[in-house]
């Protein structure tokens, strides 16, 4: 079910970076915005992406053994603290733009940087939005209500698809964050409509520290600290990419849209799917079952994706072609873009395995392993990217980033072992 919802999701996502290719191409105002977004997108993933993995299997326990009343009052205190991240956070980036914009830029003309400064002030709002939807979204996983979490992203692309096709003409590139801020808050309004229809607490709420609270912030410390170092691979990624060709960052954003696709319709659903049944079976010691969920979804991810993978990179050039090439998007910029996407499709099996044992380690508690494989993916994609961007360009950063998800699978499959043992013999 997940899986289906996903895939309308990313399918209407799709049609707004066919609008944006064919409006904008890889020029520089697209340049530009992708960089204005960067680091709004980078909090995002880092503060409120860390919630789920964090707060989930605690949420559970609590409900499990205290009650709703108990796991809603968990809930009203944690996004509190988050909000709270969340505001410091858009604060500090407001106060750090002008140093920290100009080194993303490094590569770009000055209008392109004030055009670039124009659009960061524009979209630093998203921060805030995205983080209480992120919130929100986990509430409902965490009570196996997936389908509106699932589907309400999609108000995003139909905000920014719809702004940019009657506003283009008048705003340019304007309206593509005009229509992106405005599907966040249609986004918000669903997910809230949703929670409040179903009795569930929306609004944050302080009611003080308590052991539960401390439980979600030990596991949500460490998942922070890791989201900081693994995403900083993007921020790495799209820097070294703008000291490129101009249009260079847009064909890196352009290349793995299509493996975001893939990824998203899989992985995202199933690392959704696991994590709260996972939980369920952690908190009542049911190791053989847990056992057994692994090994049958590792052998279907590797006999689903493996496949995909060798299909998809065969037909990259064509699915460029198809999708992208109209427009201001050229035939030589399809060539570019379906070479960098190849590079980027070998991740698809390894980030589906390591995703998979990721969220297994985050139900068992074992958020701090993830953190520290989080930094040494870090060091490992910096070294790649180092060595394969001057052969290879753009498609070398690519290539880097599918081999720090290979790295990950090993990782996580050796932190996983480890920590099925010591909780089975923790139960002994």
């Amino acid at each position: 079910m997940l899986a289906v919802l996903t895939l309308a999701v990313k399918v209407v996502s799709m049609f707004k970076e066919m609008a944006v290719a064919a409006w904008f191409g890889t020029g520089d105002a697209m340049d530009a915005f992708l960089i204005a977004f960067l680091l709004p997108a980078y909090v995002i993933n880092v503060v409120a992406g860390s919630l789920n993995a964090a707060l989930i299997p605690i949420q559970i326990e609590v409900r499990e053994k205290f009650g709703e009343l108990a796991a809603h009052h968990l809930f009203r205190n944690v996004s509190a603290l988050n909000s709270g991240i969340l505001l410091l956070a858009m604060l500090l980036l407001a106060m750090a733009a002008p140093y920290l914009l100009p080194l993303l830029c490094s590569g770009f003309a000055p209008e392109k940087v004030a055009l670039t400064q124009r659009l960061f002030f524009l979209l630093l709002p998203c921060v805030l939005m995205m983080g209480l939807a992120t919130s929100w979204e986990a509430l409902l996983n965490a009570c196996e209500r997936f389908r509106l979490a699932a589907i309400a992203p999609a108000a995003v692309s139909v905000g920014a698809l719809g702004a940019i096709w009657f506003l283009e003409s008048r705003w340019g590139i304007y309206a593509l964050a005009a229509g992106t801020i405005g599907g966040m808050v249609g986004q918000l309004f669903l997910l809230g409509h949703s929670l409040k229809r179903r009795g569930y607490p929306i609004l944050p709420s302080w009611n003080g520290l308590n052991a539960s609270v401390r439980r979600v912030m030990g596991q949500y410390v460490p998942m922070i600290a890791g989201s900081v170092l693994f995403c900083s691979m993007m921020l790495v990624d799209q820097a070294l990419a703008g000291t490129l060709a101009p249009g260079s960052v847009s064909m890196l954003n352009y290349g793995n849209k299509l493996v975001a696709l893939a990824v998203g319709i899989g992985t995202t659903a199933l690392g959704t799917a696991v994590l709260p049944y996972f939980s369920k079976m952690t908190a009542a010691a049911h190791w053989r079952g847990i056992r057994h969920t692994l090994k049958i979804y590792t052998w279907l991810i590797l006999l689903v994706t493996v496949p995909a993978m060798i299909a998809a990179i065969y037909l990259s050039r064509p699915m460029v072609e198809l999708l992208f090439q109209r427009g201001n998007f050229t035939a030589e910029d399809t060539v570019a873009v379906s070479r960098v996407q190849q590079m980027f499709l070998i991740q698809i099996p390894f980030h589906s395995l390591s995703l998979l044992y990721v969220r297994m380690i985050s139900s068992l508690k074992g958020n701090h392993l993830v953190m520290w494989g989080a930094a040494l993916g870090f060091c490992v994609n910096l070294l790649l990217d180092l060595v394969l961007i001057r052969p290879m360009g753009v498609a070398g950063l690519a290539l880097s980033t599918s081999m720090v998800y290979l790295f990950m699978v090993f990782y996580t499959a050796i932190m996983l072992r480890r920590c099925l043992k010591k909780a089975e013999g923790a139960a002994i």
